[in-house]
């Protein structure tokens, strides 16, 4: 199985970097650097999984595919 597609970028707003994961609703993280923001997201996905597995919700699987990386039929 592949793993989950990870955004990071930066936030003017928030002077710092953002990740997050598309497939798992509100999932995101934010860091200084994008290393830092990519480990807090690390945990968050941790979490996410976790808090979904006790409420018996269901997990989606990876999905999302940014258009780049996307093939022509």
């Amino acid at each position: 199985m592949s793993d989950y597609h990870i955004n990071i970028f930066y936030s003017e707003e928030d002077e710092g970097y953002i990740a997050d994961i598309p497939d798992l609703a509100s999932c995101s993280a934010f860091g200084a650097t994008p290393e830092q923001a990519l480990a807090e997201l690390e945990k968050a996905k941790a979490a996410w999984l976790e808090a979904a597995r006790q409420e018996g919700k269901p997990i989606p699987p990876p999905r999302y595919r940014p258009v780049i990386y996307q093939t022509a039929p």
